[in-house]
């Protein structure tokens, strides 16, 4: 694949949307809406059990045809083939992109770089599914012969944010009598609380790291090693311990057997991992049947993308709205509103997934991007951000696009606080959107001195998503979308959506750092650097001494 990336402000796709945006400057959304009964059905599509519906957002039909003509002048269909395919579009790092091959069925074939990589994905697929089951039985034991009840997980990222965002989400499908904590932060207290009141004899580690060499993850994995030793010996830990990785020699130096380690590839980023080997203890919570469930809604989504025409296209659409609204309304920031409790990790989850593929100011061939990309994502689940955040979002001075996420059908009904919850989301979604004018508030009997006060500007564009309810298949599909999204994003953008090169230098100036306060190097810092390790140190010494 070539590295040249076509600049998106010169298509006349681009100045149509100009011209648009110019167009739609006077016009809200409440206009839109009131102007067109039959728009909701317009705009509104369905995918893998998602609704999708958009016609709260500030768009019409010429807005979105020159979006569509965008994704064509954009060659989005024949960069989407290609990543299906196994071409390199990673290009700054030579790499596949085929986290939609670990979704694959068994009975697919997609031969990569010589490799059919299905046959390798369901290999491990297979082992996971072994292994899981036996700890969800019983079969598997600690070394002293006590059943598992504890799975801790212990990763970074991707490796982190994927299980521990599933985990929650698909708790109400998960064995009860197993508990599931995750280890992510070198900060001691990660560590030490994850471990408090957990029995070392019943407890089983997964340490999540392709290298086995990830400071974060291997500094909190020797601290869990050194944890269970202590109380049970060196030989206990190949009873105690799995790898998700590819590092055979580091794996068996930490002293878990290679047998229990569990690989996967390097056409998998850390973000589009939750599905790979990373998700054992996803699988271990609900079983390999059901897991195969979340695979089937991330398969449907894939499929849906690659084969709904451009107009149908619910992937796409979201994309190429994250671009209208980012580079033609200038909204930089999108709030993620799940009405969910068990999607409370989601907005998390998608903040790397959209920010870390998409924070990048240079186009593929290394030349500076003069446009807008990434946008910020953020949230916390509904109704909790309406007693937090939300006044920002109806009346502050920044715009903020919302994507407002609803599950029809509680798992946990108790009288009728799903209709209250479900009204709470349609009545938020509704106000951002249509906003409250001053006339409506007057006709409230609101004093005239506090009309100003509560009136609701409106125009936030939002997206309503819904599924019926949110089971293995549903989170499948909806993360999926996401992904897809994303892609579409980063084609428009002529980004490299799957680098992460801004991640590393923080990490290489910490372990120059490290080694000036353990005493193992003397390097020298900015002076502002300079005076914080000094400060830290003045701080820390009392202690030591």
């Amino acid at each position: 694949m070539s590295h040249e990336s076509l600049d998106p402000t010169t298509t006349s796709a681009w100045s149509e949307l100009g011209a648009h945006a110019a167009r739609l400057a006077g016009t809200s959304i409440r206009d839109l809406v009131d102007a067109d009964a039959a728009r909701p059905a317009a705009f509104t599509l369905d995918a893998a059990g998602i609704c999708f519906d958009v016609s709260r957002q500030r768009i019409d039909e010429g807005v979105r045809q020159s979006l569509l003509g965008l994704a064509g002048e954009c060659r989005i269909a024949e960069r989407r083939d290609e990543m299906l395919s196994g071409v390199h579009i990673n290009v700054t790092e030579d790499r596949a992109v085929l986290h939609t091959a670990l979704r694959l069925p068994s009975s697919a074939a997609l031969v990569v770089d010589g490799v059919d990589v299905v046959a390798d994905v369901h290999d491990v697929l297979d082992r996971m599914g072994t292994f899981a089951e036996a700890v969800r039985s019983g079969a598997w034991r600690g070394a002293t012969g006590e059943r598992i009840s504890a799975v801790v997980n212990i990763g970074i990222g991707g490796s982190d944010l994927g299980p521990a965002m599933a985990h929650i989400a698909l708790e109400a499908f998960s064995q009860r009598d197993l508990s599931f904590r995750f280890v992510s932060n070198v900060d001691p207290t990660d560590m030490s609380e994850a471990l408090r009141a957990l029995d070392p004899a019943r407890t089983l580690f997964i340490v999540a790291s392709k290298t086995f060499t990830t400071l974060e993850t291997m500094t909190n994995a020797h601290a869990a090693r050194s944890w269970l030793v202590a109380a049970l010996g060196e030989d206990a830990v190949e009873r105690h311990f799995v790898a998700v990785s590819t590092n055979a020699e580091q794996v068996a130096a930490f002293g878990i057997d290679t047998a229990n380690m569990f690989g996967f590839w390097d056409w998998v980023g850390g973000r589009y991992s939750m599905d790979s080997s990373i998700g054992l203890s996803t699988m271990i919570a609900i079983g390999s049947d059901q897991y195969g469930q979340l695979l089937a809604g991330f398969h449907a989504m894939d499929v849906h993308f690659a084969t709904a025409p451009a107009e149908a296209n619910v992937p796409l659409l979201m994309g190429l709205l994250s671009v209208w609204n980012r580079n033609f309304l200038d909204i930089q920031t999108t709030a993620v509103l799940p009405y969910s409790q068990y999607l409370s990790r989601f907005p998390a989850y998608l903040q790397q997934l959209t920010m870390e593929s998409n924070g990048k100011s240079v186009r593929l061939d290394g030349s500076a991007v003069d446009y807008q990309t990434g946008g910020i994502f953020w949230g916390e689940p509904g109704t909790n951000g309406q007693h937090s955040f939300y006044q920002l979002l109806h009346q502050g001075t920044s715009t903020v696009a919302c994507d407002v996420v609803v599950v029809a059908r509680a798992e946990n009904p108790l009288t009728d606080q799903q209709d209250m919850l479900v009204a709470n989301a349609l009545a938020q979604a509704s106000v951002l959107s249509l906003g409250r004018t001053a006339a409506e508030v007057a006709a409230d009997g609101t004093p005239v001195a506090l009309v100003p006060h509560k009136v609701m500007p409106g125009n936030r564009p939002v997206s309503l998503l819904m599924v019926e309810r949110l089971d293995p298949f549903a989170l499948g599909a909806l993360v999926a979308l996401y992904e897809h999204s994303v892609f579409v994003q980063g084609v428009v953008w002529g980004i490299d959506s799957f680098d992460q090169w801004g991640v590393e230098l923080g990490k290489k100036v910490a372990m120059g750092i490290l080694g000036d306060l353990t005493g193992t190097a003397n390097a020298t810092f900015d002076a502002s650097t300079e005076a914080s390790i000094a400060r830290y140190r003045s701080l820390v010494r009392p202690l030591i001494g």
